[in-house]
Formats: C-alpha cells, sequence, structure tokens
C-alpha cells in the first residue's frame, strides 16, 4: 500500500468537502427524476417517495457510528470502506427492475454516505487546532456550499437527455474517482497508538457520556437549531416558492442561490475572520445577522405580502450568520471529548439529523401554510440557537467559579 500523502489546506480540504458532497448528491441529483422512475419501474408516487425516506432513515441512523468506527480502527479505513459501499450501492440503484430493490440500494447508500462529513470533522480537529482548525472547516464549507447548488440542476439535465439511471451511474464514477483520491492522498490523522478498543462497554459508556454532557446539547444544540432555521424553509421549499411567491417549478433558484450565498461568503468571511478576533465575538457577529435577518423576515411579511427579492434576501443574512457560527461552535463541540472525537462528530450529526427529520415531518407541514408563521419559525429557531450558545457560556463560568 502507497504511504498517504497529506495535502495542503486547500487541497485536504477540498478532498473533505468532496466526501461530504456524497449526501446531497445522493438526494438533489436524483429528486428531478422522480416521475421518470415513478414510470420506469411501474411504481407509484409514494413508493418512490420511499426511497428518499428510506435513504433518510439509515442514513441518520449511521451517522451515530461512522466516527465510533473510526475511534477505533482509523479514520482513513473507514472513509475507504465506506467509498466502497456507497460505489457499489450506486451501481445497484443504476441497475434496478423494481422500486423494491432501489429501496434496498438507497439504503445501502444512506449507510454509507455520512461516513465523509462525520470523519471529515475528526480528521480536522486531529490534525489542526485554533485558528487553523476554524480556517479549514470554513474552507471545507465554503466548497461544500457548492453542491446543493448544482445537484439539481445536474439532475435535471441527465433526465432532460438520458435515463434516471445515468444519475446513478455518475455518482457511482464520482465515487471511484474519490476513492482513488483518498487512497492516494488521504492522511490517516488517528495512529494506531491513539485508537479506543472496540467494545460494547466502551461505546456504551462513550455515548453515555457525551449524551449526560449539558454542554454538548448546549453547543450540538446550538449548530443544530441554526441549521433548522435554514432547513424550515428547505422543507417548505414547494409551497414557498409555488404557493406564495407564485413562481414556477422551474425557479426553486430564487429560494436556494441566496441560501447558498450565504453559506459561501459567510464560510469565505469565516476562513478570513479566524485567529483575527476571537471565536466569541465571531459567534457573536454571526448571531447578529442571523437573529437580525429572522427578526426583518417577520416585520417585512406583517406589513407587506411576500414579494421578489424581499421575500428570500433574509436567506441570504441567515446563512450568512450561520456560516459564521458554526467552524467555532463545532471544534468546541469536538473539543468536548477529545479522546473520542469521532464519536461526538457522530453524536453532533445525528441531532442535527434528528431534529431536521422533526422539521421536515411535523413543523414546516404545519407552518408552511403562512409565509408569516415561516417567518415566525425561523425566528424561533435563531433565538434558541443563540439562547443555547449564551447558556453554554454561562454554564462555563458556573463552572470555573464553582472550582475556585
Amino acid at each position: 500500500m502507497s504511504t498517504p500523502v497529506k495535502y495542503g489546506n486547500a487541497g485536504l480540504a477540498t478532498l473533505l468537502a468532496a466526501l461530504a458532497m456524497l449526501g446531497p448528491f445522493s438526494i438533489d441529483t436524483y429528486l428531478p427524476a422522480f416521475p421518470a422512475i415513478q414510470d420506469n419501474l411501474q411504481a407509484s408516487s409514494i413508493e418512490v417517495q420511499q426511497t428518499l425516506t428510506a435513504y433518510m432513515l439509515s442514513f441518520a441512523g449511521m451517522t451515530l457510528w461512522h466516527g465510533a468506527l473510526s475511534d477505533s480502527f482509523g479514520r482513513r479505513n473507514v472513509v475507504l470502506v465506506s467509498l466502497v459501499v456507497f460505489a457499489i450501492a450506486s451501481f445497484g440503484c443504476a441497475s434496478v427492475h423494481s422500486v423494491h430493490y432501489l429501496w434496498g440500494f438507497r439504503i445501502l447508500q444512506g449507510v454509507s454516505a455520512g461516513a465523509g462529513i462525520v470523519v471529515g470533522r475528526a480528521i480536522i480537529r486531529d490534525l489542526y487546532a485554533g485558528a487553523p482548525a476554524e480556517k479549514l472547516l470554513s474552507l471545507v464549507t465554503m466548497i461544500f456550499s457548492i453542491a446543493p447548488a448544482i445537484a439539481p440542476i445536474i439532475g435535471g439535465w441527465i433526465v432532460g437527455f438520458s435515463s434516471w439511471r445515468s444519475i446513478f451511474l455518475l455518482l457511482f464514477i464520482y465515487t471511484l474517482l474519490l476513492f482513488w483520491a483518498c487512497y492516494k492522498h488521504l492522511p490517516e490523522s488517528l495512529p494506531i497508538s491513539k485508537r479506543q478498543a472496540f467494545s460494547v462497554e466502551f461505546l456504551w459508556e462513550s455515548y453515555k457520556n457525551v449524551f449526560k454532557s449539558p454542554l454538548f446539547h448546549l453547543k450540538a444544540g446550538t449548530i443544530a437549531c441554526n441549521f433548522a432555521g435554514l432547513f424550515l424553509y428547505v422543507s417548505a421549499a414547494p409551497a414557498f416558492i409555488t404557493q406564495h411567491l407564485k413562481l414556477g417549478p422551474d425557479q426553486f433558484g430564487w429560494q436556494f442561490v441566496p441560501a447558498v450565498a450565504g453559506i459561501f461568503f459567510g464560510a469565505l468571511a469565516a476562513n478570513q475572520l479566524a485567529g483575527k478576533i476571537s471565536s466569541w465575538t465571531q459567534v457573536n457577529i454571526g448571531f447578529g445577522f442571523l437573529v437580525g435577518a429572522s427578526i426583518f423576515n417577520v416585520v417585512y411579511h406583517l406589513i407587506w405580502p411576500p414579494m421578489l427579492p424581499w421575500s428570500v434576501v433574509p436567506l441570504f443574512f441567515y446563512t450568512f450568520g450561520m456560516s459564521l457560527v458554526a467552524p467555532p461552535a463545532t471544534l468546541r463541540v469536538l473539543d468536548l471529548f477529545p479522546h473520542i472525537r469521532g464519536i461526538v462528530a457522530s453524536c453532533q450529526s445525528a441531532a442535527l439529523t434528528l431534529l431536521g427529520a422533526v422539521v421536515a415531518g411535523i413543523i414546516a407541514p404545519a407552518l408552511d401554510h403562512s409565509v408569516i408563521l415561516l417567518a415566525t419559525g425561523q425566528r424561533a429557531f435563531a433565538v434558541a440557537g443563540m439562547s443555547l450558545w449564551y447558556a453554554s457560556r454561562a454554564y462555563l463560568r458556573s463552572m470555573t467559579s464553582d472550582d475556585k
């Protein structure tokens, strides 16, 4: 086996972002193909929709395990194995002749797709600390933000000139190229001497310690609530775009382009600010944008009807602030348990995914009939995220005073 060569910051960020992109590529790329899949496999619309449900459930469940496996068997090994599984699953999706087999291969995709984003965070924290870690994490976010914007466009193009199966063949080829790049260049950031034994007792104690930690819930909850404020609009996009803004199904870019642009430029700003101001100051600035945008959103829709561009402008500033908050908040979650960073990264991802599922399945359907309710829901998540963050700071101060 060739010795892995450590990339520079830009190269490592690109590689980790490419791994994280498997998630949005697995979802957004094939959404335009739903009618074609339904017709070709002679399935009902509900059966095709369940291919997404099967993927999301397996993705959410497995996020709790990617980190634990990487703590025991190494970051690089888990990534490489997950890519092999994802490649097999993608080829299987392209080959099926029954929607039930598609369910099975989508579950296999979900089981393997989350390894990149979970293990990637642990790799960054293994190799870097402080400002360099924040810079690298924000750089990964900048590159990763491209995926949600281009994935549905690529899927639409493919469906327009080829079969829906070509989408999964493209994912298969992408995964093979990514496997080669990781095999050649992804460093192993966790030496054997620092790995943990893979045992039921150790895992039980580790997960119990993480989920019993008030600081974990406060800090991970900050990130999850901030994301939920964005995901509320993502989940409600069909109603927001077609019913409230009176746009066509080919005009979803009016919502997604500002949101993705905010993520990109917010991550760029975070990259430039890292090391120049304190992380607490950066988070305060981020919440200023995030909460301010959500308040403007509510006030505007209380006075005026939904209208372009004012109804979508707040999404840019919301995601801009979200991207400023995320890097320092994420690193502080990972630093709570330095010896099991992989497990902590898994627990954080699971918390975010679980709240996202609640938003998509319950909250968005309850609010999407009203733009004012959507704006109010986003503001509630923004305020909740900020409150959890400041509560974590107060908790830390109380612990310090108790030690004196």
